[in-house]
């Protein structure tokens, strides 16, 4: 090979290892955008997720909302906010007061064992039945099974007080109430499960809108702090008659006792 061909033959190799060298350059510039690039993207991932996280933690919740919203009573109630309903047509000044809680287990054997001489008292007109309902053991276990159950109570009073006490007392019995720590409640689908064994609720579109759209949601809440600011009522059940505190009858015959010492007779 000649000088000249052996000069030219080292210039073109040198000049290959430039062009190599400037192709591994440019590669590896773009590879350290590419990991700059990607970890902007984590951070800002990251960031928006954190972001995210924080308004949904402070976004109030369903039943937050609801103490706020603008209350739709339910028919067959009357007072400030619907909050009062009492059912019967006694012609004497006699009035029974419950305080109840729908995940209350004492209020569900009170209603299983008391509950139908309780209501029978009421249609043969011997008082009326008042009834004021809260919800503070979704505060005490967690859940929000009592805030529901009575907003879809408040749905079967709009029904009328017939559906009402029957749907209640379908709510305590011993075959659809839950255990206090479970939160069966929650679910409208549990709720209208129930309802469906109350002739005026079974299929009844009304009815099963106004629970799973939470018509009475605000109706409910409002009907909570009414009975969180009653007057001697710390536990549930809590029974007045005449507006006198009485000890939880825990049979008929104890019951028929506690009307007869209020001076309620036939």
């Amino acid at each position: 090979m000649s000088k000249r061909n052996s000069q030219e033959a080292k210039r073109a190799a040198r000049e290959r290892l430039r062009q190599e060298r400037e192709r591994q350059a440019k590669r590896s510039k773009i590879r350290r955008q590419l990991v700059v690039a990607g970890s902007m993207v984590a951070v800002l991932a990251i960031a928006g997720g954190v972001g995210y996280a924080v308004v949904q933690n402070n976004k109030p919740t369903k039943w937050e909302e609801a103490a706020d919203a603008k209350v739709v009573a339910p028919a067959n109630t009357s007072g400030t906010n619907g909050t009062t309903v009492v059912i019967g047509e006694s012609k004497s000044d006699n009035t029974v007061h419950l305080y109840e809680d729908p995940r209350c287990p004492a209020c569900a054997q009170f209603e299983q064992t008391v509950g139908d001489t309780v209501n029978k008292g009421m249609k043969d007109g011997d008082y009326k039945l008042s009834f004021t309902l809260g919800t503070f053991l979704d505060g005490n276990l967690g859940g929000d099974g009592s805030k529901n159950a009575l907003s879809a109570l408040g749905a079967a009073l709009n029904v009328s007080p017939e559906a009402f006490l029957e749907y209640k007392t379908a709510l305590y019995s011993a075959k659809y109430h839950p255990q206090e720590s479970t939160d069966e409640f929650a679910k409208d689908s549990y709720l209208i499960k129930v309802a469906d064994t109350v002739d005026a609720l079974k299929n009844n579109k009304t009815f099963r809108t106004a629970v799973e759209k939470g018509t009475y949601d605000a109706w409910a809440m409002k009907m909570s702090k009414t009975f969180d600011s009653a007057k001697d009522v710390n536990s549930t059940p809590t029974i007045k008659i005449n507006d006198k505190k009485i000890d939880n009858p825990s049979t008929v015959a104890q019951w028929e006792t506690a009307l007869k010492d209020a001076g309620v007779t036939k």
